[in-house]
């Protein structure tokens, strides 16, 4: 879902740093304002990616770290000003889980402030305009996020253990009981490992 992150223009040794954003904006008040802003022409960095969700409360860590893997150099999480979200407190359990995570991208040594929460209605659309070029000369003086190369660092454990399952059926799809049977057999005393009959015995 964050493919077109990478198809931002790309970094050379003659190219000024532009950062890649990536910001999650809700339905009903950021996706409206940031709409708002189009239609009356407010002019901001085109350097932001925005994907419309329905609750900023719908975003989950994983999302984020994806977003960071998949190439972002920041990432921003909007939505309804507290008191008026259309799911009642969706908004303050977003408020709850951006303020861990940037405090776990602290620890791991990925700048917190690459990550960032943002309330604009869908009136306010120079408010997201301004948000959003002051985020990006933020992110310019922070420079490239470089975290590509170790993305590893932040996978997280649930994405870990999915990968692992999924490498181990693999496997046993195309392998099946073979390799158990071998196994067991090379390991069975009334087995001859050479002929893989059985031997009688006396």
């Amino acid at each position: 879902m964050v493919k077109p992150i990478a198809n931002l223009k790309k970094v050379g040794k003659d190219t000024p740093f532009e950062p890649r954003i990536l910001a999650f904006c809700c339905n009903w008040c950021s996706y409206a304002g940031a709409d708002l802003a189009g239609i009356s022409r407010i002019q901001y960095p085109p350097h932001v990616r925005i994907l419309r969700i329905m609750c900023s409360g719908r975003v989950e860590p994983a999302h984020i770290f994806t977003a960071f893997e998949s190439g972002a150099d920041g990432v921003i999480v909007s939505g309804c000003h507290p008191g008026d979200c259309h799911y009642i407190s969706g908004n303050l359990h977003a408020e709850e889980q951006i303020e861990k995570l940037k405090k776990l991208l602290d620890v791991v040594g990925f700048d917190g402030r690459r990550l960032r929460l943002q309330w604009v209605s869908a009136s306010e659309g120079q408010r997201f305009a301004d948000l959003i070029s002051e985020f990006v000369d933020m992110i310019r003086t922070l420079g490239s996020s470089h975290l590509k190369p170790d993305r590893q660092q932040l996978r997280s454990p649930q994405r870990a253990a999915s990968r692992s399952k999924s490498q181990s059926r693999s496997h046993k799809k195309k392998y099946g009981s073979n390799s158990n049977s071998d196994s067991n057999s090379n390991s069975d005393p009334n087995v001859n490992p050479d002929t893989s009959e059985a031997v009688i015995g006396s």
